[in-house]
């Protein structure tokens, strides 16, 4: 009779071998979502983010107290919406797993900009508008405050369009 000999051979840990891709790195859920910025909701974050640079530029330096109001808006609006364009960017809403209605948060978030933006335009226009003619700076208030209408207006058809989306996802 022969005897039957079994060899079992283990491989030996490589440790020159290139890292896995996916649990030994810290930041591998993020990935860059350029798409969405194709789409009228990124497009209209862009917009925002674009007429929010536009209205701090004009509006600045606040001399005046409804000045002071437009741009505490503005600026407060524009780092909501740098906030949302990173979290698309990076699609973070679709990597992290918390009990958020993000649909929801967006559109309060964009309601209040959009209240408050109409808000302090018409105030930021008359403000500008009681200042004297000759004053240097009064061009600049005008454009801040017309900017800042085009940029409620932004605001407010992202409200629509987010408000539909919401109340399409709603389930009764």
């Amino acid at each position: 009779m022969m005897t039957e000999t079994v060899v079992t051979v283990q491989e030996a840990p490589n440790n020159n071998a290139a890292p896995n891709k996916g649990a030994d790195q810290p930041l591998a859920w993020i990935k860059i979502n350029i798409d969405y910025f194709k789409t009228t909701p990124g497009l209209l974050k862009i917009a925002e983010f674009v007429l929010g640079i536009f209205c701090m530029s004009l509006g600045s330096p606040a001399y005046y107290g409804g000045s002071h109001f437009f741009l505490f808006v503005v600026v407060v609006s524009f780092i909501g919406t740098l906030i949302w364009i990173v979290i698309y960017l990076l699609g973070i809403r679709e990597a992290i797993n918390f009990p958020v209605n993000w649909i929801l948060t967006e559109l309060v978030n964009t309601g209040i900009c959009t209240v408050c933006y109409f808000i302090a335009f018409i105030l930021q226009l008359i403000v500008a508008a009681s200042l004297h003619p000759g004053h240097y700076r009064r061009g600049a208030q005008i454009a801040a405050g017309v900017f800042g209408i085009f940029n409620a207006l932004v605001y407010a058809f992202a409200t629509y369009l987010l408000h539909n989306e919401w109340k399409g996802t709603r389930t009764n």
